[in-house]
């Protein structure tokens, strides 16, 4: 078979790791061959390309360092900063819980968001802010060239190509080659800089009509952090071509320049140029969940299942905001679908097992939980099943068991601030007081932003006449949830104590 056809039909097959190989073989017999050159650098461009519309996940230097002015005192329901700018149809924290920054915990794990944003870098050091690491992410430019790095093995006496002797200028009156080559560059070496100069040069060339090139410059601008040149851009991008992809790309730049209603207007201009597309309505339902607006989350994402009824996102997210609305029989049917879809995780199981415990269908709920213990991949995920039976446990009056399966959890993560707390509760119920405010201590240190821990170490220190600590922990949990009627109460209660002595 011609060696060029079979890397060709390798490409096809997404095997590229044997087409890279394969024009690696026939570069070394004929260096000019144009057609093996631009094939190797799309399957090494291939092997680490990365969705830049949804991976975005941010470092701590682009969470701590940011330049950007932004309004420090927005109006209500138009920043994703503030926790809880829009309180419309969002459950309290009392019944859902929430992440750092006030927001309620999503159905589905998403990359960092801006709501996420920490105050000072030793929060940003201690809070992780993937699905599974103990610590943030270092850089997210770091993360791209890890990736690029990873396939020069291909290559054993250097890179592919050697960007620094590149004639940027030549390439860029070949379109086709010149795609293939910005991909490379951007994907592959993330030398965002040669890749902005060589779209540059290829807009000049294709004399500012080609769309394509203008969404590339703005992908770069936006990597640099030069949000406004990227808006403009994508505007102008838009302008020639209207492009779903265009579209989410102007929307995240408005999302990092914190204006979420920008970018849902951009999203509903996008609907009207291609109404039903299931990407735009997901942007708007993820915005309108970021806003802390369920009720208006919820109907997004059931227009997204009209149009797609296998979208992992919004079945997920619909389940989850039954339960969390006290409907745990019909999350149970999401959550169901998505098992028959042939999703087959340990978080699924887990969330199958509280289903079925909280709608009174005991004999699948241990089950459940073994299923998912059985699938966890990670210690993270074995703490939160037996948390999780731990609930169950205590559902049924069994503290024993609800006692060792909390301790269980906290042996999986040490950093498990939920269970301390509830373990706390329990070492109190024995009587156990000091235990239990080292508990306390512990869990509201891990989580600050959980009211629980603060306001159990309030009632604890009061109960034992410590008024002082007591305030300061209410003042705390006041903080962490304004509307908890409990705290109220008792700041209340230990003012009129403080105006007695």
């Amino acid at each position: 078979m011609e060696p060029l056809l079979l890397a060709w039909s390798y490409f096809r097959r997404r095997k590229f790791q044997l087409c890279a190989d394969l024009c690696t073989q026939m570069l070394e017999k004929s260096p000019c061959d144009q057609a093996a050159w631009i094939l190797k650098a799309r399957a090494l461009t291939e092997m680490v390309h990365v969705d830049e519309i949804d991976v975005d996940q941010e470092g701590i230097a682009e969470m701590t360092l940011d330049e950007n002015a932004i309004a420090q005192v927005p109006r209500p329901g138009t920043s994703l900063k503030l926790p809880g700018t829009s309180q419309t149809g969002g459950p309290s924290p009392a019944v859902r819980p929430v992440t750092q920054a006030g927001r309620p915990i999503t159905g589905f794990l998403r990359p960092s968001t801006q709501s996420g944003r920490p105050g000072t870098m030793e929060q940003a050091i201690r809070t992780p802010r993937t699905a599974y690491t103990a610590r943030p992410i270092s850089s997210s430019s770091g993360r791209f060239v890890r990736l690029g790095t990873a396939s020069m093995l291909t290559s054993p006496d250097g890179p592919f190509i050697n960007l620094s002797r590149l004639n940027l200028a030549k390439y860029a009156q070949k379109p086709k080659l010149a795609k293939a080559l910005f991909e490379y560059i951007f994907h592959h070496e993330n030398d965002v800089k040669t890749a902005l100069d060589l779209a540059a040069l290829s807009t000049e060339h294709s004399q500012y009509k080609d769309w394509w090139w203008k969404v590339q410059i703005g992908k770069c601008y936006y990597r640099l952090g030069l949000y406004r040149e990227a808006e403009k851009q994508f505007k102008s991008a838009l302008k020639q071509q209207e492009m779903v992809d265009t579209f989410l790309y102007l929307a995240k730049v408005y999302i990092s320049l914190d204006q979420p209603v920008t970018a849902l207007n951009l999203f509903k201009q996008g609907l009207d140029k291609f109404p039903g597309e299931v990407t735009l309505l997901c942007g708007i339902a993820r915005i309108y969940e970021e806003m802390n607006n369920i009720s208006s989350a919820t109907e997004y994402y059931k227009e997204v299942l009209k149009q797609d009824n296998t979208h992992v996102e919004a079945i997920a997210c619909i389940g989850s905001n039954h339960f969390y609305s006290d409907q745990p029989e019909v999350a149970l049917r999401f959550y169901r679908r998505l098992l028959q879809m042939g999703v087959y995780n340990c978080q699924l199981f887990n969330n199958l097992g509280l289903c079925c415990f909280f709608a009174q269908q005991y004999d699948m709920t241990l089950t459940s939980f073994e299923r998912a213990l059985s699938l966890a991949e990670n210690e993270e995920e074995v703490a939160d099943v037996w948390y999780n039976l731990g609930h169950v446990a205590v559902g049924i009056g069994d503290t024993n068991l609800a006692h060792q399966c909390f301790r269980l959890a906290l042996v999986s993560n040490n950093h498990h601030a939920e269970a301390y707390n509830n373990l706390a509760v329990l070492e109190m119920r024995r009587g156990h007081v000091e235990q239990a405010k080292a508990l306390l201590q512990t869990a509201s240190s891990l989580a600050p932003h959980m009211y629980e821990p603060h306001f159990n170490f309030a009632t604890i220190s009061d109960k034992i006449g410590d008024l002082q600590r007591s305030y300061a922990a209410a003042k705390k949990s006041e903080a962490a949830f304004p509307d908890h009627v409990d705290t109220q109460h008792l700041i209340k209660q230990l003012k009129q104590q403080f105006a007695m002595l």
